[in-house]
């Protein structure tokens, strides 16, 4: 069988970790099928995906295209960009998209693929129309789509289009469907992780040096959000929980990450963040790292790692990441995260968007360090047990096959009229 995957950009945030977690197991799984890659710009995802064996073929899409999102016309980043704003911007990139669409049209014909996976609204809509006729196509969606002003309507007008749909959790699928209809043919599939590399065993980023701060004087407790510089990821409910701290208690606190996507008004810039923390009097106190490759060795010099989405979650892949590298996590509980927490999962949680309830559950781990070990055995357990990324290939071609005989039986029908 031969997939091709379609990925609308180079770097590799939430979305695109998850892909290649796929791709990676697929191919463990499935190594005599043909697993080939489309990413609209170069980058990291192009390179981690060809470590993997996966054919990768870079087809650069315009920077009006790149640019275009809504999630700040009303979505989940707020309402930060006019609606007339948005409209004209995606009137001006209609043309480029043409282009693009040709392209990849004859892409993708050339690789005369069995099945196409896209990955991210933009390429879920282009999928549509450059793919060749007959051929299957399922979106793997990782995001709410009723919130979007937008994607809610082109994903409703096109989701005749996709044969199926997978879904990162039963949250997203429920959101899906309300959009789109019942009859759209959704698989859940949880994200996974390699628990080899987000291990509690392993090397550990220099936070400090990363910021830039002196090493502390006395013994501290590292805090830090840890994820991409998006709007409703809670930065500022961070910042917000940390300057409520008592004085007495000795925390230090780090945003690891940063802004990776080009879609415009979606993202915090670090200067506003860095802004935010010296008039919350923090200087000294909160170090951002910028982006890091490798997360897990970021979270392991973490001792409480803060999931503070001020929307609902998807998924929260750093939430899993983060239990599998024996990291007490405290989150919310809203939204696909509300399926991966609760019980003895690891996690704590605070109310959403809510600083003193975030500042009262750092409170609580730091004054009990057995919590806090607690918490780390029973995070460990509960990513080995239920988020192990090898078993994302088997799932996922058991859904490939189950697309492919239906197309195969819909063509047989129209042979046979």
């Amino acid at each position: 069988m031969r997939i091709v995957f379609l990925n609308p950009v180079g770097v590799i945030g939430g979305a695109e970790r998850s892909l290649l977690d796929l791709l990676a197991s697929l191919r463990k799984s499935h190594p005599a099928w043909d697993l080939h890659l489309i990413a609209g710009e170069p980058g990291p995802i192009a390179d981690a995906a060809d470590s993997c064996g996966i054919s990768v073929h870079v087809l650069k899409l315009p920077r009006e295209l790149s640019m275009l999102g809504d999630a700040a016309a009303g979505g989940p980043a707020g309402h930060g960009l006019k609606k007339s704003v948005l409209a004209f911007r995606w009137v001006r990139a209609l043309n480029k998209t043409f282009g693009y669409l040709r392209a990849l049209r004859n892409l993708l014909r050339s690789l005369e693929p069995s099945i196409i996976h896209s990955n991210g609204f933009k390429m879920h809509i282009l999928a549509i129309w450059a793919k060749p006729s007959g051929v299957p196509l399922v979106w793997h969606i990782h995001d709410y789509v009723a919130s979007r002003p937008v994607m809610r309507i082109l994903m409703r007008i096109h989701s005749r289009g996709c044969s199926a749909v997978i879904a990162n959790s039963d949250s997203v699928a429920r959101d899906l469907r309300g959009v789109c209809g019942q009859k759209l043919r959704t698989h859940k599939l949880w994200n996974a992780v390699d628990l080899a590399e987000f291990s509690p065993e392993g090397s550990q980023l220099d936070l400090d040096q990363l910021s830039g701060l002196s090493a502390p004087e006395q013994p501290v407790l590292r805090v830090g959000l840890v994820g991409t510089f998006a709007r409703w990821k809670g930065h500022d409910i961070f910042l917000r929980s940390l300057a409520m701290l008592p004085a007495e208690i000795p925390v230090r606190g780090y945003i690891v990450g940063g802004p990776l996507y080009q879609t415009d008004g979606s993202q915090w810039r670090l200067e506003d963040l860095r802004q935010m923390a010296n008039k919350l009097g923090l200087a000294g106190r909160i170090g951002f790292t910028g982006f890091v490759s490798r997360p897990a060795e970021a979270m392991r010099a973490l001792d409480i790692v803060v999931h503070a989405s001020t929307e609902p979650e998807p998924f929260g892949l750093v939430i899993v990441e983060a239990m599998a590298c024996g990291r007490p996590v405290i989150t919310t509980r809203w939204g696909g995260a509300s399926e991966i927490t609760g019980g003895d999962s690891g996690a704590l949680a605070h109310i959403p968007g809510d600083p003193s309830s975030l500042a009262d559950r750092i409170v609580q781990l730091a004054g009990n360090p057995s919590l806090r070990q607690r918490l780390s055995l029973a995070g460990r357990g509960n990513a080995e047990k239920r988020f192990d990324r090898a078993s994302l290939g088997p799932a996922c071609a058991d859904i490939y096959e189950s697309v492919a005989r239906t197309a195969l039986f819909s063509l047989s029908s129209q042979l046979a009229r």
